[in-house]
């Protein structure tokens, strides 16, 4: 997965996830429907600190499972 392609991932998304190696590893390693809800939470996102929140949530949470609470 590139996330310099035009593969759905919002730019806020993809800058978030170039600033955090391990999300990002965590990211490309999850399921086609687990990287769809992160996508998803992520056009909700209202602030750089919020999206950061849920970028860091993903290698922060042992056993992600694609939902962050």
């Amino acid at each position: 997965m590139s996330l310099l392609n035009d593969d759905g991932i919002p730019l806020g998304l993809g800058m978030a996830l170039a600033q955090n190696m391990d999300a990002m590893r965590t990211f490309s390693s999850m399921s086609e429907s687990a990287r769809q809800d992160v996508i998803d939470r992520s056009r909700h996102v209202q602030s750089k600190q919020e999206m950061e929140n849920l970028v860091n949530g993903l290698f922060g949470e042992s056993g992600f499972s694609g939902k962050l609470s």
